[in-house]
């Protein structure tokens, strides 16, 4: 299993006129943690895309359980809870307050495609080799 953790201050510009986020920010979260998870291996998205690699959101689930409010500083930790197969990769997302209260918790599923076709294909080799290790039987 591979984990990460960014931590996050919701801004005013993130917030309805309650001072609460706004729902559809959440994605952007997700993104953020997904994009950090990926750069704390040693591999960015913009590596993939200068491969001709792209990784477009084919789904999304997202429960809100509690409100992320104006200048509250969240937690953003995202899950590989399995070793990507074939073309699809799931990372899971869990945001936090600064009390460690669990406010939202999503899934999100990408495809790796080929930029040029936009066909599915593997995972690129080099970001498989980063992951494996988070994924080997320790015995």
């Amino acid at each position: 299993m591979y984990i990460t953790k960014i931590s996050i201050r919701i801004h005013y510009a993130l917030t309805d006129q309650m001072g609460v986020v706004y729902h559809g920010h959440y994605a952007q979260f997700y993104e953020i943690g997904r994009t950090e998870a990926i750069r704390q291996l040693g591999f960015t998205y913009k590596d993939m895309e200068a491969m001709g690699i792209i990784m477009p959101v084919v789904d999304i689930h997202s429960n809100f359980l509690r409100p992320a409010k104006y200048d509250d500083l969240i937690t953003v930790i995202t899950t590989l809870r399995e070793m990507p197969v074939h073309h699809k990769i799931l990372f899971h997302s869990e945001i936090y307050n600064e009390e460690e209260q669990l406010l939202n918790a999503g899934d999100v599923t990408l495809y790796f495609m080929e930029s040029k076709t936009m066909t599915r294909c593997a995972m690129p080799a080099n970001l498989k080799n980063k992951l494996q290790p988070y994924f080997e039987e320790k015995g």
